[in-house]
């Protein structure tokens, strides 16, 4: 699936991943290939990009949202910088 993390300063991530996890307000979550549409609100968090079976990618995000649609998943947030984990 395909991943993009926008920021009001320009793309932070693009690129296909197997997953993400989130940091959703009511609780982190998961998407994976061929999840269900979905729209959520997301706060100040960690986010974890599951890039390949044994490498992930971490950013440190603030408070946005997520659309989930047709296996293309973007995140709309205030801020996003690269973290290491």
């Amino acid at each position: 699936m395909n991943l993009e993390i926008l920021t009001p300063l320009g793309k932070t991530y693009s690129g296909e991943v197997i997953g993400v996890q989130l940091p959703g307000i009511g609780g982190s979550f998961e998407v994976l290939d061929n999840h269900a549409p979905l729209v959520s609100a997301l706060k100040a968090g960690q986010l974890k990009v599951l890039v390949e079976k044994n490498r992930n990618e971490f950013y440190n995000i603030q408070s946005g949202f997520v659309e989930v649609l047709d296996n293309k998943v973007t995140v709309l947030v205030e801020g996003s910088e690269e973290a290491t984990k």
